[in-house]
């Protein structure tokens, strides 16, 4: 049992497809195959079972595939801890982020101070979703993520960096803006602009509607909140947003910001990795900078 076998192993078991697998892992479709054979001959057990073309876990392969993970996990935090031993500063460290503002605001200061420390290190960032951020951490494609929480996977760890409240936000003539505070009633009857699905900001939104028992108009999904800002701005619609995120904009008197009635689910933005006993320096390095430059 070798591996490269093992990593073809949950590649199949991820995709349910040999062909995307073997697109994976680098491999002809064949050579998957042959892999596989091998596998359940050593193993003695059948790992899938193939109906009308798709590709289904045995309970022996489901067994096989929670073993092959810690193995994989353990051999490669052997080879990164080994590497890192003989030099530190050429460490590799892939970010994703699924916050905008932290990306216009800390993030440049974080990066810009951590390359100073490591002037050799390889750091790449990469805009995703929530979502998407933690599940390619999972798949060991990112090694950290700013994101925003909760997160639930029993794997990741994550830490709060920043709370804030959300907040309705609207041009400072906007009929609700002389109100105190709005309620889900008054912004479901308008035309709402919102981050797009799949982050958890989003998430607490489409919550609190549903619970409060009504549906909202959304006419915009938009992944930038610098967008969706502009967007408010010109008249086109309210939006729901951190109150920390449009500190400039009512400062200046482009946009005015009340408190909504019911919502008590504070927004949070977190730093999450996989659980493991081994940080890397970079990443601690990371880390350390992000508690220091977020309030």
């Amino acid at each position: 049992m070798e591996f490269r076998q093992l990593r073809t192993l949950l590649a199949i078991a991820e995709t349910r497809n040999f062909t995307r697998a073997a697109e994976r892992v680098h491999l002809t479709q064949a050579a998957v195959s042959a892999q596989v054979k091998a596998l359940e001959m050593e193993t003695g057990v059948p790992l899938f079972a193939r109906v009308n073309k798709k590709v289904f876990l045995t309970e022996a392969g489901e067994l096989l595939v929670r073993k092959a993970e810690r193995l994989l996990k353990a051999h490669d935090e052997a080879l990164l801890a080994l590497k890192e031993l003989g030099d530190a500063e050429k460490g590799r460290l892939r970010i994703g982020t699924a916050s905008t503002m932290a990306s216009n605001d800390q993030l440049p200061t974080i990066l810009a101070e951590l390359k100073r420390e490591y002037p050799k290190a390889q750091v790449t960032v990469r805009r995703a979703t929530s979502a998407e951020i933690v599940a390619q951490i999972l798949q060991n494609d990112l090694d950290i993520g700013l994101v925003s929480l909760p997160v639930e996977a029993n794997d990741i760890r994550a830490e709060v960096l920043q709370r804030d409240r959300l907040v309705a936000i609207m041009q400072p003539d906007h009929a609700l803006a002389h109100q105190r505070s709005v309620s889900p009633t008054q912004l479901a009857a308008e035309s709402l602009i919102l981050g797009e699905q799949g982050g958890n900001t989003r998430r607490l939104i489409d919550l609190f509607f549903a619970k409060s028992g009504v549906r909202p108009e959304v006419i915009m999904e938009l992944g930038s909140m610098i967008s969706i800002k502009r967007m408010v701005e010109h008249g086109l619609g309210l939006s729901i947003l951190p109150r920390s995120s449009v500190r400039e904009e009512i400062r200046v008197g482009k946009l005015l910001a009340l408190p909504i009635r019911g919502f008590k689910d504070n927004w949070e933005l977190g730093l999450v990795t996989l659980k493991s006993d081994h940080v890397p320096p970079l990443q601690r390095a990371f880390k350390q900078l992000c508690k220091k430059y977020f309030d």
